[in-house]
């Protein structure tokens, strides 16, 4: 982050000033990447999300074998979860956050894409959501993504060090078995993390969700 902000123009304001705008600007970025999690609303969407899938659908069916190697993987020490998921829903993200944490693995970040409102992107980012940052949208290249991309790498960092579950969806509901240009940068988050040493090792567990219809 210090490397990405040292090679733009701080302006005028001397070097006291300078550091002030960035630190502001650092901010920035982050508040528009994530939220501090919200224990109020998380209890009363882990009430009220199984009222809303009981009227949805008539069951919703786990794989007990699988989830046990989920848990037993989740028991690693030091080593985070990561799970790559297909996207069939815009239900998705709240439904496996719900089996998540209902298992006891904990409250994941959840990857959203852009298509939200400010006030929908307040609500999920204080339930897990987490975000681009605007200053990515426009970018074509990695390599001009500047202190945005620097300030996601940290922050996806600090979440594998944390031993956050992180969730990753892999392509747009209207566009499936298409790798979309966001999820291919949240996985460069997740190689630069490697390269770098942050963490020793991921776990990633590939996530699959039918639905008999899509609601």
């Amino acid at each position: 982050v210090q490397d990405a902000a040292s090679s733009q123009d701080p302006g005028a304001g001397g070097e006291e000033g300078s550091r002030q705008h960035w630190k502001e600007k650092i901010c920035q970025i982050l508040g528009e990447i994530q939220a501090p999690l919200s224990p109020l609303l998380l209890r009363l969407c882990h009430w009220l999300l199984p009222k809303v899938l009981t009227r949805l659908f008539l069951g919703v069916r786990l794989h007990r074998g699988q989830l046990e190697m989920v848990l037993r993987a989740a028991r690693t020490p030091e080593v985070p979860l990561v799970f790559l998921c297909s996207h069939q829903s815009p239900l998705d993200g709240p439904l496996l956050s719900f089996v998540l944490l209902s298992q006891g693995i904990g409250v994941p970040r959840v990857t959203v894409g852009t298509r939200a409102s400010p006030r929908l992107r307040s609500l999920l980012q204080r339930l897990g959501g987490i975000f681009l940052p605007s200053g990515m949208a426009q970018t074509w290249s990695d390599r001009d993504e500047g202190l945005p991309g620097a300030v996601l790498d940290a922050y996806v960092q600090e979440v594998l060090r944390s031993r956050q579950p992180l969730v990753l969806f892999l392509e747009e509901p209207s566009a499936s078995l298409r790798l979309a240009d966001p999820a291919r940068r949240w996985l460069l988050r997740l190689l630069r993390a490697l390269r770098d040493g942050a963490v020793p090792d991921v776990l990633v567990v590939p996530v699959g969700i039918a639905y008999d219809v899509a609601p």
